[in-house]
């Protein structure tokens, strides 16, 4: 084997995505790792023009042409390329410059970090649900004592007064006490403990339409895009029930508060399912994702990286507490939800295992 077919071998063998540039901003060579990561083959980019492989093409344009002529190397992160079908995908690249028989080219090498961004994306979820987790069980529990004790203390004075206005105000107090023991219990959720039974995710979507389907009165538009092969996964079904209700709920008021429902509003509901997938650290044979989807005004964008902390929430009259009690439910499950929203769409996606880990069961 000669020198020339030693290197081809090499190349065709990287995980790094690598392309030859000429000086015109053509693609002049393209390994295999690059057709896979840009989804075309070599025969549809080969001459194409280079940074139209990006999103945003005239600065890479800048760019690119100031390393040929100053012949300097440089690296940019998190930047978007776009794919024939118009996904978008996150790159970190590298561009050096190099010369062959008077010749200046340039070889751009590429590395996808949407992955790595996802993980850490969902570590730092499932870190926030713990903290936010704890945080409110120690707060709530310190709310709740002295709340008995003020319901006691104004039940034993109503009893005392003999003027109906005075047990009023006794009955007030006794009704904000009894108000915010509710909350208190609805920030601590649910006693009941996890009851895991073989169960099909169609039977939670389809219960919880018909719920929503009910509140609106048939007036909210509810599609279903499901996978009819995705296998039984292991699940407390109230509790699914209970976490699914609450995301479908969050969209419909969404679409309630834009007046969309009974005028175009509608929400999707989505299945499939996904092989050798990780969630935090975890990697799991096969998951469930289930995507509930909107065409509503989108999440504020104030609020968008703060939904799953308790009480906030894009609504004057919301409580801030339906997604995080939904979280923390998947979250029960070794899933995970996360959200991708923009006006016109607003995406929550839940992730569940077909088979947790058995020992690290909630």
């Amino acid at each position: 084997m000669n020198s020339y077919q030693t290197n081809q071998l090499v190349l065709d063998n990287l995980n790094t995505s690598v392309l030859l540039i000429d000086g015109e901003l053509s693609i002049t060579y393209l390994n295999p790792a690059a057709e896979n990561l840009l989804a075309a083959s070599a025969h549809r980019l080969l001459s194409s023009y280079a940074p139209q492989l990006f999103s945003e093409a005239e600065p890479r344009h800048q760019v690119f042409t100031n390393a040929l002529k100053n012949e300097s190397a440089f690296t940019e992160r998190k930047v978007k390329v776009l794919l024939p079908d118009q996904r978008e995908i996150t790159v970190d690249y590298s561009v050096t410059p190099i010369a062959q028989d008077n010749q200046h080219m340039l070889l751009l090498e590429m590395l996808p970090v949407d992955r790595t961004l996802r993980i850490d994306r969902e570590e730092a979820l499932l870190s926030a649900n713990d903290t936010s987790r704890n945080l409110i069980r120690g707060l709530a529990h310190e709310i709740k004592n002295p709340l008995g004790g003020i319901r006691g203390a104004s039940q034993l004075l109503a009893l005392e007064l003999d003027r109906s206005e005075l047990v009023e105000y006794t009955d007030v107090i006794i009704a904000e006490t009894d108000r915010l023991r509710e909350l208190v219990d609805r920030l601590l959720g649910s006693p009941i403990p996890t009851k895991f039974s073989q169960l099909n995710i169609h039977e939670v979507t389809e219960h919880v339409a018909t719920l929503v389907q009910a509140e609106t009165h048939g007036s909210l538009i509810i599609k279903k895009d499901y996978d009819p092969s995705i296998p039984e996964l292991l699940g407390d079904r109230e509790k699914l029930i209970q976490a699914v209700l609450n995301v479908v709920r969050n969209a419909m008021q969404a679409l309630d508060g834009a007046d969309k429902i009974g005028h175009g509003g509608e929400i999707t509901l989505r299945t499939r399912i996904l092989n050798h997938f990780t969630i935090g650290k975890k990697r799991h044979p096969m998951v469930c994702r289930l995507d509930i989807i909107d065409n509503g005004p989108g999440i504020p964008a104030d609020i968008n990286e703060r939904i799953f902390y308790p009480m906030i929430s894009g609504r004057a009259e919301g409580s801030g507490l339906g997604l995080p009690i939904a979280q923390s439910a998947i979250h029960q499950h070794q899933g995970l939800i996360e959200s991708d929203s923009e006006p016109g769409c607003t995406r929550f996606s839940i992730y569940l295992p077909l088979k947790p880990i058995e020992d690290k069961l909630a």
